[in-house]
C-alpha cells in the first residue's frame, strides 16, 4: 500500500491505495520538435486533510488510468548575442547560462489524453463548456480529449556567469495559451459582442488572454543566484483591469559547476506555504 500527497488549488489530499506515475519527455532544445508522455494509474481513494472539507476531489485523483501525450514544435529567434570573448581557462558555473543574448521563441503543439475509470466522466464534465475534440463512453467509463496549445517567450541575459560577482542578470517573460479551443471559443464570443455593438463580457475576455509568467534571476556571488518567478493576475471584473503578482516563488540556486548543466534549488512559495530543495539537470 502506498500513500501519496498532492496539493491542488490550495487544498491537500492523500491517496490511500496503489498508484503509478511515468513521465517521459525529450530533452529541451532551442528549436525543433519535442514530445511529452505522461502515464498515471490510481487505485485508491483520495481523502482531504487540509482546507475545505466539502471541496470536490480533483478529477486527476479519482481512481482510474490516465495517459496523455503532447507533441510540439519550437522556433527560436536570436535577436542579439554578445561577441565578447569569455574568460579563458575559466569554466562557467552553468553552461546553459554562459551566453549573453536577447531572444524570442514561439511554440505550437497538440495534446491528446485518454482516461479510463471514474476520472473520465469528471474530466468530460469539466470540459463541457469548451468546444474541443472529445469522446466519452459512459458504459466503459472512458473518454478521449484533444486540444492544441501555443506559447511565446522573450529572454534577455547579461553576463557569462564566470566571474565571482555581477556576471549574471537574466529576465524572461512567457505567455501561454494552454487551450486553443478555449481561445477560439472566447474570440468568437468577443467578436459576437462587438458585432452587436455590445461590451464583451469579462469571462469572454478572460478566455482569450494568455497565462503570463515573469522570471528574474540575479547572481549573488559565485555559483549562488537569487531567482523569483511570478504569474501575472488581471482582475477583469474591475474596469481599470487591476494587475497584481500571482503566486510568486522565491528561490536560491547553487550551480554545481560541472561540464553540463546541474544545480541545487531551494524554493519557497508564500501563498501555498511550501518549501522544497531540488536537484535540477539541463534546465533552461
Amino acid at each position: 500500500m502506498s500513500i501519496a500527497s498532492v496539493s491542488s488549488s490550495s487544498r491537500s489530499y492523500a491517496v490511500d491505495g496503489t498508484w503509478m506515475d511515468l513521465d517521459l519527455a525529450s530533452l529541451p532544445s532551442d528549436s525543433g520538435p519535442s514530445y511529452h508522455l505522461c502515464l498515471h494509474h490510481n487505485h485508491g481513494s483520495a481523502k482531504q486533510f487540509q482546507g475545505d472539507p466539502v471541496a470536490q476531489v480533483p478529477a486527476s485523483l479519482l481512481p482510474g488510468f490516465f495517459a496523455k501525450c503532447a507533441f510540439s514544435y519550437k522556433k527560436n529567434v536570436n535577436i542579439w548575442s554578445s561577441q565578447a570573448q569569455k574568460l579563458k581557462m575559466v569554466q562557467p558555473y552553468d553552461i546553459f547560462l554562459s551566453d549573453p543574448h536577447v531572444s524570442a521563441s514561439r511554440t505550437i503543439g497538440a495534446s491528446l489524453s485518454a482516461n479510463f475509470g471514474e476520472n473520465s466522466a469528471r474530466l468530460i464534465e469539466e470540459a463541457k463548456d469548451i468546444k474541443r475534440l472529445s469522446l466519452h463512453h459512459p458504459t466503459l467509463k472512458s473518454s478521449l480529449l484533444g486540444d492544441i496549445f501555443a506559447s511565446m517567450s522573450f529572454t534577455a541575459q547579461h553576463g557569462n556567469f564566470q566571474r565571482l560577482l555581477s556576471d549574471l542578470t537574466r529576465f524572461q517573460a512567457r505567455m501561454d495559451f494552454p487551450s486553443g479551443s478555449k481561445f477560439l471559443s472566447g474570440a468568437t464570443q468577443v467578436a459576437q459582442y462587438l458585432l452587436n455593438s455590445l461590451q464583451p463580457s469579462s469571462e469572454a475576455i478572460k478566455m482569450i488572454f494568455p497565462s503570463t509568467t515573469l522570471s528574474l534571476q540575479q547572481q549573488i556571488a559565485g555559483p549562488f543566484s537569487f531567482r523569483v518567478d511570478s504569474g501575472v493576475l488581471i482582475d477583469f471584473e474591475d474596469k481599470s483591469w487591476h494587475i497584481q503578482a500571482g503566486q510568486p516563488v522565491f528561490a536560491i540556486e547553487y550551480a554545481l559547476h560541472v561540464p553540463f548543466s546541474a544545480k541545487a534549488v531551494a524554493w519557497y512559495s508564500p501563498k501555498h506555504q511550501e518549501f522544497m530543495v531540488e536537484l535540477r539537470f539541463f534546465e533552461t
